[in-house]
């Protein structure tokens, strides 16, 4: 036998991989599995983004290699979001970097920064991607502890009082994944001075937020945090273009020349219609995102219920594509989900693989019609 890389011992396939696969063997077998774990958008793209992918077909270069660095004009539509919805300047020809979804852009930024033995803060609970890759690349993960009493904020304090001499880089995501958490006023001010005192590239990964939040941010809003910030950004849930793979790093133009060099050796751009699509969905007005909440509101409504009636607590004021509920205190969040999947069959998302402070909590997606939440909420109750 061939042995794999050393590196392929410091991770493990990932969660929904594996656990779609007993969810998916269920539904084989006749079981009537209800979905809730995933954070998928099961509604449609804008109409004008569908017609404009068809539409781009006819074009000769169509089919051919595109730029690395993506149109022109995904670029400077990605300015102009950037520019009418977080107040933030972006030059399209330097600060911005089109991604075939965000979630390869923690890959880029960590092969781009990260060598062998740096240290990187991860948010406990957060997003486990960050933990893997930066195993992956060699790097040695440090969790800081997000924790419902501080609104799952990080504790500045706590971190200053750390070695952070190895620390080269800083993961946030807010607003938060799993838990729904808005960054307060202050917090992007203070992540900025926090990274320019330890000179710690902090990365704030921003896919949610448009889902039930009216006061959208960005980390870069806040002055001079180009110098040590980047952000990710994607049109997976915002757009409900998953599927389509389209997202962007954003930030000062050295650190993009940077990520380009890595993402320049590992694809050969992104396919012409996508961006074509993604154009036309960076255009849309503000009743697109009035419209898509109106929808997710009526969803999560159902949800509450639902976490109701399996005897859940929840925070109505956390935003996102989710709701992050606290069981009774004598449960824990495996053995729950999987009692529930068994006897209900209802997949919801244990909060123990976002790290150990998700132990004791649950996600559920709001990526379900309401007419089958309702069957959810009448199988628990």
């Amino acid at each position: 036998m061939i042995e794999v890389a050393n590196r392929l011992q410091t991770v493990e396939e990932y969660y929904f991989s594996k656990k779609l696969r007993e969810v998916n063997l269920l539904i084989a077998n006749g079981k009537p599995v209800i979905n809730l774990g995933i954070g998928s958008p099961d509604l449609q793209p804008p109409q004008k983004v569908i017609d404009e992918i068809m539409e781009s077909f006819k074009n000769p270069s169509a089919h051919k290699y595109q730029s690395y660095q993506g149109l022109p004009e995904l670029r400077d539509a990605m300015a102009k979001f950037y520019k009418s919805n977080f107040s933030v300047n972006l030059s399209p020809a330097t600060e911005i970097l089109p991604l075939m979804g965000s979630k390869e852009g923690i890959m880029h930024i960590s092969m781009a920064y990260l060598n062998e033995g740096d240290e990187v803060l991860i948010p406990n609970p957060g997003y486990p991607t960050y933990q893997s890759v930066t195993k992956l690349v060699g790097a040695k993960g440090v969790l800081y502890e997000l924790d419902e009493a501080n609104n799952w904020m990080p504790d500045f304090e706590a971190l200053e009082k750390q070695d952070l001499s190895k620390v080269k880089l800083m993961w946030v995501n807010y607003p938060h994944m799993p838990t729904g958490a808005n960054p307060t006023e202050t917090l992007f001010e203070d992540l900025v001075a926090f990274g320019k005192r330890n000179n710690i590239l902090i990365v704030n990964d921003n896919p949610y937020s448009f889902i039930l939040n009216n006061s959208p941010k960005s980390i870069l809003s806040v002055e001079g945090a180009k110098e040590v910030c980047l952000e990710l950004n994607s049109l997976s849930k915002t757009f409900n273009m998953a599927g389509w793979r389209v997202g962007m790093v954003v930030g000062d133009s050295t650190h993009i020349s940077n990520i380009l060099k890595v993402k320049s050796n590992m694809d050969s751009g992104m396919f012409y219609g996508i961006q074509k699509g993604a154009i036309e969905a960076l255009k849309c007005s503000n009743m697109w995102f009035a419209t898509l909440n109106n929808v997710y509101q009526e969803r999560r409504q159902l949800v509450w219920k639902l976490a109701d009636a399996l005897n859940c607590t929840y925070d109505k004021n956390a935003s996102g594509l989710f709701v992050w509920a606290k069981l009774p205190a004598y449960l824990k969040s495996e053995e729950f989900i999987d009692l529930v999947l068994k006897e209900n069959h209802i997949f919801i998302t244990p909060g123990t693989i976002f790290g150990t402070k998700g132990e004791g909590y649950i996600r559920f997606s709001l990526c379900a019609p309401t007419e089958v939440l309702e069957e959810a909420i009448e199988r628990v109750s």
